[in-house]
């Protein structure tokens, strides 16, 4: 009799487990609302860079603050193919699409460097986790207070490729190579042009490790790491 009832016991703990993860994935994907924000372009499809100076080289390119690789979690699983580790993002968050990510990751790659190079802190906060909007925010003070500023235009991006993804604990990470041509001008304090040609576009390559928790409520992926090839 006593162990009836501890079967009974059971099935009644497994019927309530999974009710809770039943509500959980049901909450998965969708804002939580408690702040005006600008669009990410991360969020559900509607229609579908270790220097802080923001200088640009003799090359004509932007260096962005460097963060480098994300830390790595004390939980992270051992390696294994980019596959298989799309699909178990895709396992945790039934509503992530390998393409709409891209599209979103491609947007906010243009409108990071170019709000960037505006110095427009409005646009880059809700793209950037706290770590790297501080990083940028300080390189465009220290702009600022050179008497600097910075026209950049992404005239094309040639390509935008996963190289990595990974869970880590309770978060998603993919990182992607972008490879763009830019034009990037910097005028001095009387607006005099001392780099960059207008008229001349280079090639850029960059790569950026975006991020998005399992369990928030938010779908956004936010930026939290840039760095350049090696």
């Amino acid at each position: 009799m006593g162990d009836g009832l501890h079967f009974i016991d059971i099935v009644i703990f497994a019927m309530i487990a999974g009710f809770l993860v039943y509500r959980l994935r049901g909450v998965l994907g969708r804002r939580h609302g408690e702040e005006r924000r600008r669009p990410n372009p991360f969020g559900q499809r509607p229609a579908a860079r270790g220097a802080a100076d923001a200088r640009g080289s003799n090359d004509n390119i932007v260096t962005l603050p460097d963060r480098g690789r994300p830390p790595a979690a004390d939980d992270q699983e051992s390696p294994r193919s980019l596959a298989a580790s799309l699909d178990a993002i895709k396992t945790a968050d039934p509503s992530f699409d390998e393409k709409h990510f891209l599209e979103g990751a491609t947007a906010a790659f243009r409108m990071v460097v170019e709000a960037f190079a505006r110095g427009d802190a409005d646009t880059l906060r809700p793209l950037l986790d706290d770590d790297v909007f501080d990083d940028f925010s300080t390189a465009i003070r220290q702009r600022e207070r050179d008497g600097e500023s910075l026209e950049t235009r992404v005239e094309r991006i040639q390509d935008a490729t996963v190289l990595e993804a990974e869970i880590k604990g309770r978060k998603a990470q993919i990182t992607v190579k972008f490879i763009s041509d830019q034009v990037n001008i910097t005028r001095n304090q009387d607006g005099k042009m001392i780099d960059g040609d207008p008229d001349r576009s280079v090639e850029v390559t960059d790569i950026w490790t975006f991020q998005r928790s399992l369990r928030s409520r938010d779908p956004n992926w936010l930026l939290v790491a840039t760095r350049t090839p090696n």
